[in-house]
């Protein structure tokens, strides 16, 4: 088994700098990490989710740079993976959606409840999707 020994690094490519870090600050309030650089975001745009996960978003044309010959950033609309976050209550769930709305993204699917819990998707200003999910508890 694998286990990393540092920082896991999730990137996803984005089309706008400016615009994607004012998002993910407005809609979910992640930690922001580093220092502006002259446009104003730090490069590399990084959040900071926990002690061991940071969120990098890359514009596409660097994505592609890094994924290498042969390799292309997917188009809009198709998703690769959904991120899920867990928040603790159902109201939890709902202001999450309300701060991705007012920040630009889109309402996939409202908060509703499921067989396995109660949860919604948003999209953010790039298709990228995230699961708000409010937690397991243990019962």
């Amino acid at each position: 088994m694998t286990t990393p020994t540092g920082l896991l690094v999730l990137s996803l490519p984005i089309a706008d700098r400016k615009n994607a870090m004012d998002f993910y600050l407005d809609a979910f309030g992640f930690e922001l990490v580093g220092e502006p650089a002259e446009d104003g975001v730090p490069e590399p745009l990084r959040f900071r989710l926990n002690d061991q996960v940071l969120l990098m978003l890359v514009p596409a044309g660097g994505f592609g740079w890094v994924l290498g010959d042969g390799r292309e950033v997917a188009r809009p609309g198709t998703s690769e993976c959904l991120l899920s976050m867990a928040v603790p209550t159902e109201d939890h769930v709902a202001r999450v959606m309300d701060r991705a709305t007012v920040a630009g993204g889109e309402v996939v699917t409202a908060p509703q409840r499921h067989p396995w819990g109660f949860s919604a998707v948003c999209a953010d200003l790039d298709g990228h999707l995230w699961q708000i999910i409010v937690e397991p508890t243990d019962a």
